[in-house]
């Protein structure tokens, strides 16, 4: 199983990104996705997380109204756009999947994680 994370990159504040996250080796449609970060110094954190079922979305309160995922089941991806961005929002970005996941703020309940795409939000 590979899950492979990209789009991070430098960006202004009040500025958009749009990460990817393509899987292989697993059978994407059984697995919620979910996004975490970490910033240097901190413990990871939940983002956002997109459900197997039904597609619901659910998100931390700091990105909510800002940030959107979504998923394509037939191009086993899972985006996260990023708009209004902050200098706070600066982190490793990361994705993870979780069979039939339910718990999806738990990092420890997530199967596969991915490498990581950094985002730097400047001032």
């Amino acid at each position: 199983v590979q899950l492979q994370a990209s789009g991070g990159g430098l960006v202004q504040a009040g500025g958009s990104l749009r990460l990817s996250c393509g899987a292989s080796g697993l059978t994407f449609s059984r697995y919620s996705m979910g996004w975490f970060r970490q910033a240097p110094g901190k413990e990871r954190e939940f983002v956002s997380a997109i459900s197997w079922s039904d597609g619901r979305t659910y998100y931390a309160d700091s990105v909510k109204g800002r940030f959107t995922i979504s998923r394509d089941n037939a191009k086993n991806t899972v985006y996260l756009q990023m708009n209004s961005l902050k200098p706070e929002d600066t982190a490793v970005y990361y994705c993870a999947a979780d069979l039939y996941g339910s718990r999806w703020t738990t990092p420890n309940e997530y199967d596969y994680w991915g490498q990581g795409t950094q985002v730097t939000v400047s001032s």
